[in-house]
């Protein structure tokens, strides 16, 4: 559930959009690479904190990104478009997925993939929240794992995200250090299991 939270984002142009379904659609349309710094906060129904993580985030469309958790433990999570890779180095194991099947319906497919986001989500133009155009998405589907997406952009690129699960636990996500179109390295979006390493 960790690694299905933190990713999500990419969505399709709207026509007619309000101003920062706009944004959105600004970003859709321009950005091909995106990368930055995170720092992710999960709180409980109650507002308490329940763990605070930090690391390097990097995609490149479609479908290849790059999500390495440093900070208070390494893990990284690895999509070359076909395949998702889930790495833990201090358990030496690697698990490998169809990358369609795991993210299929969670906001990683919408960060990596131009997902139809009309047939998934009501989308709801917030208008500007701390100097950035906010867009609230509402699952369609009864039985997905979020009740609600609300994502920040500014300057054209996303600098923040929020999800409401189901439980009702809030999960935070804040960009920093973003950089969208410069080259990237096309190795980082590939991954093979070290030496000793259990693949499961």
């Amino acid at each position: 559930m960790r690694f299905l939270l933190t990713l999500g984002l990419l969505f399709p142009a709207l026509a007619h959009a309000a101003p920062a379904s706009q944004a959105l659609e600004a970003f859709l349309d321009g950005v091909q690479t995106y990368s930055a710094n995170f720092e992710q906060i999960q709180r409980d129904e109650k507002g308490e904190e329940l763990q605070k993580t930090s690391g390097r985030m990097a995609l490149s469309r479609p479908g290849k990104f790059r999500w390495v958790y440093e900070k208070p433990y390494s893990q990284i999570m690895v999509c070359d478009g076909q395949k998702i890779w889930l790495y833990d180095p201090d358990l030496k194991q690697a698990t490998v997925r169809p990358a369609q099947a795991a993210l299929a319906g969670t906001p990683a497919e919408l960060l990596s993939q131009r997902a139809s986001i009309k047939t998934q989500f009501k989308i709801k133009d917030a208008g500007m929240d701390d100097g950035a155009n906010l867009v609230r998405l509402l699952p369609k589907a009864a039985d997905g794992d979020f009740q609600s997406i609300e994502l920040w952009l500014k300057a054209g690129a996303p600098q923040r995200m929020r999800f409401h699960d189901q439980l009702g636990n809030i999960t935070e996500v804040h960009f920093s250090d973003i950089q969208t179109n410069t080259p990237l390295d096309p190795t980082q979006f590939a991954f093979t299991p070290p030496k000793g390493v259990e693949v499961i």
